[in-house]
């Protein structure tokens, strides 16, 4: 799927997973649905100069290097249903537990939304350098600085990767057979929807959106707000 699909789609699973998680205020809300979305990226860091590498610059670019080489190349050990989301999972508690840490992980699933959702944001800033490092980083610390101590970093790490795969393997390419994959290299493909195709981006990636829209204002705030100005917009017309 395209970077955007897979963002909308985490966004979509955020905000409908908001009931179920232990996040209270709207602050925590709005920090574990732009996670969830971010990390609904997270898998593609297996691809040194990839456009989601290439994000921080140096700074991602190598540590994707490293990924894509730990998971045997593109499109394997990250996108692996077992194995994906528990070393993702591993490596998000043990960094949930400092604050500077935590501010990492949150960075990079901002800059990771940032980033895949650049088609709707207005200006080009999220997608240089020096932009998506100074937005992302500020916007993580804003949420961190007003929200409980984000000990559900690796629940969303591990939801946001569980995401991206299922939207994989939605594709020709498929996904790898868990675990399996380590001893004969195998793929699970068994609906071959070609990445950026008119379904895709005409059908899926608008019902990701309104999906996402849609669990915002059911599980948040923006329900109790809106629905007293739209009882008084029906009552005037």
């Amino acid at each position: 799927m395209l970077g955007h699909s897979h963002a909308l789609s985490g966004l979509a699973t955020g905000a409908a997973s908001l009931p179920w998680v232990p996040v209270e205020g709207p602050v925590a809300q709005v920090a574990w649905v732009a996670a969830v979305g971010g990390f609904a990226m997270l898998p593609d860091l297996d691809q040194s100069g990839s456009t989601i590498a290439r994000m921080w610059g140096p700074l991602t670019d190598a540590p994707a290097g490293v990924v894509g080489t730990a998971a045997r190349g593109h499109r394997w050990g990250t996108h692996d249903a077992v194995l994906g989301p528990l070393v993702f999972g591993l490596l998000a508690y043990a960094a949930s537990w400092a604050y500077w840490s935590s501010l990492l992980v949150l960075a990079l699933a901002v800059g990771l939304a940032l980033r895949a959702l650049h088609f709707v944001i207005p200006g080009r800033a999220e997608n240089t350098v020096i932009g998506n490092l100074v937005l992302s980083w500020g916007a993580a610390w804003l949420l961190l600085e007003h929200s409980p101590s984000p000990l559900w970093l690796p629940l969303a790490v591990v939801l946001g990767t569980l995401t991206h795969i299922a939207g994989d393997f939605l594709t020709k390419e498929g996904v790898p057979v868990p675990l399996f994959w380590l001893v004969r290299r195998s793929r699970l493909a068994p609906i071959h929807l070609r990445t950026g195709t008119t379904l895709e981006k005409a059908v899926l990636a608008p019902l990701f959106l309104a999906a996402a829209v849609a669990f915002l204002y059911l599980n948040t705030g923006a329900r109790e707000l809106l629905d007293p100005l739209l009882h008084q917009f029906d009552a005037r017309s």
